[in-house]
């Protein structure tokens, strides 16, 4: 909720607002006890503007998420990101097994980075079989 309000300057009553909620105490509680309704966790994340939830629930569960790639082309800075994410995923690595400690940057930095990659494999794999165009042009 602190990312709806400083990104998109929403208030709690709004938020619950946008989920449909009849007023901003039922989500209170929800989030007091930690026992929100699943079928309610993508209209929270959506009025939010952040998937922190869905991320939470897939990574504890030692999963890895991706983005659906949306088929745009690729950029020289999104492989210059890339790389760079190599780079500092690796001198995380490095600096774990030398002094062994920091392991939460070096893990949260190898799921990006697993998380990235698995992003371009699947941009790849999209463009070798594209899906059904479906716009029609007249």
């Amino acid at each position: 909720m602190e990312y709806a309000r400083e990104k998109h300057n929403r208030s709690i009553d709004r938020i619950a607002d946008l989920m449909g909620l009849a007023n901003k105490w039922v989500l209170y509680k929800w989030l007091e006890s930690g026992r929100m309704p699943a079928i309610l966790i993508r209209p929270f994340e959506a009025a939010c503007g952040i998937d922190l939830v869905t991320r939470y629930i897939g990574h504890s569960a030692n999963k890895m998420l991706i983005e659906i790639p949306t088929g745009r082309k690729v950029t020289a800075t999104d492989l210059n990101e890339l790389q760079s994410s190599f780079a500092g995923a690796v001198s995380l690595l490095v600096e774990f097994y030398e002094r062994k400690n920091g392991s939460d940057e070096a893990l949260a930095a190898l799921t990006g980075l697993l998380e990235d990659v698995a992003w371009h494999r699947k941009n790849v794999q999209e463009h070798l079989q594209p899906g059904l165009e479906l716009e029609v042009t007249s």
